[in-house]
């Protein structure tokens, strides 16, 4: 093991760029949009419009915080230093639980695809593949973690804009529909704009917030990154805007080329999209594209998980040893340790009944939404602490303390949302449950007076030299 326990800056601009991006466009747009558009009809776009107003401002606030701090676990490291102990402590387990979940299901999905083209082959040989190339990527360096993340990113981003390009000519050109233009009607026929109405809009709403949960990965690589200050800020600017034009992009081009409620009728809107123009392998292609969307969610949850549980051991919260890093600057034992999670997930997911996979799953919901409380009340404190720099910082949070406040009341209307969805509500519950657990046992063990690794280090090595 290498002496210097510091991370390695391996991930170039273009590398986060492409992780935020990929944190977020995964199978979900590609397969399960039609999901979100059943509950409001044509109006999920404002869902996405108001969600991504909102996430904004968390990614802003991050953006300022990293700016001046720019850390591995970041989440948690500011959340220990501008709140409390127990913030920093439960935003790293639930952001490892939420990552550990989506790697998991990811794997899983990995081998349900590859049965479109090998359908005897047992669906856990494929996952297990993916699942070892990933890790052995992740332990090799993070500059691999961040090719392989660039890669898969650029074939989804590519795919959404080339499915956006070709609505646009079957809207105004008809390509495809022997000439004549669809148009925009299919937005206010069957139904109406808000098709189901002010609840069908509200309950949308935490549908649609889950559906943004990754995009704050980039606040894990700011350990990692050349240049921090300049990486992760232009990340910042230019994430937020580029997801809600694929994001809405997108719907829009589906809800327009196809009436919202035939979308149930037709698979996934990408494939029903590419065959309207005539490309007679949408569906492999498509089938590909998922497969690297799954990759790619996969290669995130093993990086975020690992850093997370990295992070928790640098601040005394977890066993020293996965603070330890390989002659690469990796967390190599923080690595094993997710993969052999994701690798007991696989086995249960195939033993245990699928109910309780979708619970654990959906349980990580609530968890998921723990870093961005962290990141807006922290951001308010870190103002008054740092008020000296604050007066030359280049990248501030608009609005403050206001914009704060805003977010956090539309965060906890989406959870009410949640409370009162029937659909909604088990995963919320057991989402509650594990943050009561995880509370429980930093007040059992007693956490918050415990010394951080790198403090306990600096002291022993003080000790050391007066001897």
């Amino acid at each position: 093991m290498s002496k210097n326990q510091e991370l390695k800056r391996g991930l170039k601009s273009r590398h986060i760029q492409m992780i935020a991006l990929g944190g977020t466009i995964g199978v979900g747009l590609f397969m399960g949009s039609t999901s979100t558009i059943k509950w409001t009809g044509p109006s999920v776009m404002i869902a996405y419009a108001v969600a991504g107003l909102f996430l904004f401002f968390i990614m802003r606030s991050m953006g300022e915080m990293l700016y001046l701090e720019p850390t591995t676990g970041s989440f948690a490291d500011l959340g220990n230093k501008y709140i409390h102990p127990l913030a920093g402590y439960l935003t790293a387990w639930s952001y490892w639980f939420q990552w550990i979940t989506v790697g998991m299901s990811e794997i899983i999905a990995v081998g349900a695809y590859m049965h479109y083209w090998f359908p005897h082959l047992p669906t856990w040989v494929p996952g297990v593949v993916a699942m070892v190339i990933l890790g052995v990527a992740n332990m090799i360096s993070v500059k691999n973690f961040g090719e392989f993340e660039f890669w898969f990113s650029l074939i989804k981003v590519l795919t959404i804009v080339f499915m956006i390009i070709a609505g646009i000519g079957i809207i105004l050109f008809g390509f495809g529909n022997g000439g004549h233009a669809i148009g925009f009607s299919n937005i206010w026929k069957n139904g109406g704009f808000f098709t189901g109405g002010f609840k069908g809009f509200f309950f949308a709403l935490s549908i649609v917030i889950g559906a943004y949960q990754g995009v704050e990965l980039i606040g894990m690589t700011a350990g990692e990154a050349e240049n921090p200050q300049k990486t992760i800020t232009h990340a910042v600017k230019t994430t937020v805007w580029r997801i809600l034009i694929f994001y809405i992009g997108a719907i829009f081009v589906i809800v327009t080329v196809y009436p919202w409620n035939q979308l149930n009728q037709v698979g996934s809107p990408f494939v029903s999209v590419f065959a309207k123009i005539g490309i007679t392998a949408a569906a492999g292609i498509i089938n590909f594209v998922v497969i690297t969307a799954a990759m790619s969610g996969c290669n995130s949850g093993i990086f975020s998980a690992t850093r997370m549980l990295y992070a928790l051991a640098k601040n005394g919260q977890a066993p020293k040893i996965f603070a330890k890093l390989s002659e690469n600057k990796v967390p190599v034992y923080s690595t094993i340790t997710v993969l052999i999670g994701l690798a007991i997930g696989v086995v249960l997911s195939y033993v245990a009944p699928p109910s309780i996979f979708v619970y654990v799953y959906s349980a990580s919901v609530l968890p998921g939404m723990i870093p961005w409380f962290v990141l807006l009340i922290s951001e308010i404190k870190f103002r008054k602490v740092n008020a000296g720099a604050m007066e030359k910082h280049p990248f501030k949070m608009p609005l403050t303390p206001y914009s704060n406040y805003a977010t956090i009341v539309f965060l906890l209307v989406v959870l009410v949302g949640m409370a009162i969805n029937p659909s909604t509500r088990i995963p919320l519950i057991a989402g509650i449950g594990f943050l009561a657990i995880m509370t429980a046992i930093f007040y059992l063990l007693k956490m918050e007076k415990r010394v951080p690794l790198d403090e306990a280090e600096n002291e022993k090595g003080t000790k050391t030299k007066a001897v």
